[in-house]
């Protein structure tokens, strides 16, 4: 296939290429702000799992353009992930672990002692097949997105995450609507209809009176009435459900043909941002090279922290 073929399989990943977006996620995070009205008001914002960068170079376009002048200087944008990530203007990276007090403690620092506005997280774990197992991952990726929200997001502050809508969001519904007054499901019109991929639009956020946030308690543990989630009917909670957008946006799951307009001629688009040492180069450098079969061979990625080199011995 050429490589025009995933252009005309995915609009979106199309359009993300022409408009400069590092990834067609950049689309899901504008559909939701349509009908969320997210970034209103919004001064200092917090990107977990941020890597390759699309949802904070939105945050950075839209916050960022939207004060001019001096006005830029007010809105603080930090990106948190284990993986490198290119930069981006005005936002702050921190490579780091959200599951560690010590990267709450960070992203504080760098708001100058003040919460956090609004806390978004697109983050996924490689998904195996296994559906139970995915969900069940997502949902502790969610918890442990949300654990550290709940160190850095002022009351009343907005947490927008990446769920899997399977059979036990009930749960992670129930989990929200302790820290927070609103809570919405909602699926923007990029994201395929064939995932089971939604995101949880958290509003106002209130922990109970008294709660003191803890890493070292998931908030999802083995201590909760296991058959919660099993209520049927009327004594089952029904999770509020938003499709984002209306039919005169694009479909992502429909092939669309590669010219759209009749007036503008098809050209092939690279990525915006190529990914910094993703986990398949070094496979993809033994392939073209025909290394498969060779064992001990070098990796091809650099360390992103090497030591100090060592001083060079003087010449006698």
């Amino acid at each position: 296939m050429g490589r025009s073929s995933k252009d005309k399989r995915d609009i979106y990943y199309r359009m993300a290429k022409e408009e400069g977006w590092r990834a067609r996620s950049a689309f899901k995070l504008l559909q939701l702000d349509q009908e969320f009205n997210l970034f209103t008001g919004v001064n200092r914002v917090v990107d977990l799992c941020a890597a390759p960068g699309s949802w904070s170079q939105v945050l950075s376009q839209k916050l960022r353009g939207r004060e001019k002048g001096e006005g830029a200087g007010k809105v603080k944008i930090v990106a948190v992930d284990l993986q490198a990530m290119a930069p981006l203007p005005g936002v702050t990276q921190i490579q780091g672990d959200i599951t560690k007090v010590s990267t709450a403690q960070e992203i504080i620092r760098h708001f100058e002692g003040q919460p956090a506005d609004l806390v978004v997280c697109d983050g996924a774990p490689d998904v195996t097949g296994l559906h139970d197992v995915d969900e069940f991952i997502q949902a502790q990726l969610l918890l442990a997105a949300l654990n550290i929200t709940t160190h850095v997001l002022k009351p009343g502050g907005t947490f927008v995450a990446k769920i899997f809508r399977g059979k036990d969001v009930t749960l992670l519904y129930s989990q929200l609507k302790i820290f927070f007054t609103g809570v919405t499901c909602s699926k923007p019109r990029s994201s395929r209809n064939s995932s089971i991929e939604a995101f949880a639009v958290c509003q106002n956020y209130s922990p109970p009176e008294g709660y003191v946030p803890n890493m070292s308690n998931p908030l999802l543990d083995n201590s909760y009435d296991v058959d919660f989630n099993q209520l049927e009917g009327p004594n089952r909670v029904i999770v509020p459900f938003l499709a984002c957008g209306d039919l005169s946006a694009f479909d992502s799951d429909r092939t669309y043909p590669l010219q759209l307009d009749a007036g503008k001629d098809y050209q092939y688009t690279p990525p915006t941002q190529p990914p910094i040492c993703p986990p398949y180069q070094q496979a993809c450098h033994l392939r073209k090279n025909n290394l498969l079969s060779r064992e001990d061979t070098p990796s091809v990625c650099p360390d992103p922290r090497p030591e100090d080199p060592e001083p060079a011995a003087e010449s006698t």
